[in-house]
């Protein structure tokens, strides 16, 4: 995994770019339905926001965090709900002006956490840079979403190794949802990135492998994509099962993309 402050580095990065990609639409584009189902433009913005707000949060003030995220326990998708009223109630330019400013807040308050303290979160404490990489992958989905309404191709960047790495972390969450006990072997992932380096992940003594493109298993794991679009390959049955179920956040899984919905990458 990339050091703390290469991982946030690569996030403002991608808030940067996020941020540019919508602020060049005119404002009744935010109102442009996305792929996943009943969300527009405004309300992957506000959802990302509300991501960055929470984890500014748990890095600077965890007392608040705490009690925030006790109050939404036990209620997923009420909270989700929640929080998409706190946010996309904003005009489209306040939105994005939140966005940024939220967003590089949480960069910040991730920097400031001191060497070797973890920071609160949703069901585990987590190092800074494991939740810099969640907000990469955050960043990373939504994005593809609004891209996708907007008919606008994302180049893949090098950036997609800090997914890749949390991807392996989060294995089992695609099992968890679906109320699957995990495998006790670990996988090993061997992806080509966009540069064409190759990126390996996991031991190298592992029976069970998924080969292919990097920035595929990034759109598999945020269920950006499904799996018969994607060039990837399992090794064995237990590979192969977590093709089908694999997503890199905790929650239901949701309904996903359906193959052939998009055009295959090509990577």
């Amino acid at each position: 995994m990339n050091t703390l402050d290469d991982v946030l580095k690569h996030l403002s990065t991608e808030i940067a770019e996020l941020a540019q990609l919508v602020e060049k639409i005119d404002d009744d584009a935010w109102d442009t339905a996305t792929p996943a189902p009943g969300w527009t433009i405004t309300d992957q913005m506000a959802h990302l926001t509300f991501v960055f707000n929470l984890a500014r949060t748990a890095a600077a003030a965890p007392e608040e965090f705490k009690a925030v995220t006790a109050a939404a326990a036990g209620n997923f998708d009420g909270a989700v709900n929640a929080a998409l009223k706190q946010f996309n109630s904003f005009p489209p330019q306040q939105m994005l002006a939140r966005f940024r400013s939220l967003g590089e807040a949480s960069v910040q308050a991730l920097t400031a956490v001191p060497a070797g303290q973890v920071v609160p979160w949703l069901v585990n404490p987590l190092p800074p840079v494991v939740l810099g990489c969640a907000g990469i992958m955050e960043v990373f989905a939504h994005g593809q979403d609004i891209a996708d309404a907007l008919g606008i191709h994302r180049p893949p960047t090098e950036r997609l190794r800090d997914i890749v790495d949390f991807a392996w972390l989060t294995r089992d969450f695609g099992y968890e949802s679906h109320g699957l006990t995990p495998p006790a072997e670990p996988f090993r992932f061997e992806l080509t990135a966009p540069s064409g380096e190759s990126w390996t992940v996991g031991p190298a003594d592992a029976t069970e492998t998924i080969t292919g493109s990097a920035h595929d298993l990034c759109l598999l794991v945020t269920r950006r994509r499904h799996r018969d679009d994607l060039a990837l390959t399992a090794s064995g049955k237990q590979t192969d099962r977590w093709l089908d179920i694999a997503q890199a956040y905790r929650g239901p899984a949701g309904q996903g993309r359906r193959p052939g919905q998009f055009a295959a990458t090509g990577n």
